[in-house]
């Protein structure tokens, strides 16, 4: 168990061990759910994914390949209404 202190502020200090096992770097942000008797979970919140996790998150089960020019037509059909 980690013991923190609080600041007359209302502040806490996260230590180097806390900040290690939730692998949080400056910058990243913390989930803090509220938990009935003065209990509180932590969830350190990462937007830095690296690009290689986005590969096939698409699947493209139709097998359908557009052109940037036919994604553009399409786009601006769909601002004019034109289906």
């Amino acid at each position: 168990m980690v013991r923190l202190k609080v600041t007359a502020k209302g502040q806490i200090t996260l230590k180097k061990e806390v900040l290690d096992h939730l692998g949080i770097s400056p910058g990243d942000e913390i989930d803090v759910n509220l938990q009935p008797q003065r209990q509180a979970t932590l969830h350190a919140i990462s937007g830095k994914l690296p690009i290689e996790s986005l590969f096939g998150m698409i699947k493209n089960e139709a097998g359908v390949h557009l052109t940037i020019d036919e994604i553009n037509e399409a786009i601006s059909d769909g601002w004019a209404n034109r289906r």
